[in-house]
């Protein structure tokens, strides 16, 4: 039964991700992708961007933990 739970705390946390990359990407936002790459090209990151790595996204991942948390003990 466990398993199951952190399973669907997994999926919850990979849609929202998804989402929130999907979302970051028409905002004109780095993901951590572009992130990645840019370090390799000495590019630097704007303060958006940085707010958007280092506090949103952690945040609406953390949000999706929360919500998968919670909608397993609805269904268990």
């Amino acid at each position: 039964m466990e398993l199951i739970k952190l399973y669907i705390t997994g999926l919850v946390i990979l849609v929202i991700a998804i989402l929130a990359n999907f979302l970051a990407t028409q905002l004109g936002l780095k993901t951590w992708y572009a992130f990645l790459e840019g370090i390799n090209n000495g590019q630097s990151l704007s303060l958006k961007d940085c707010l958007w790595l280092f506090v949103f996204y952690p945040l609406s991942l953390g949000g999706s933990a929360l919500l998968g948390h919670f909608i397993c003990k609805g269904l268990f």
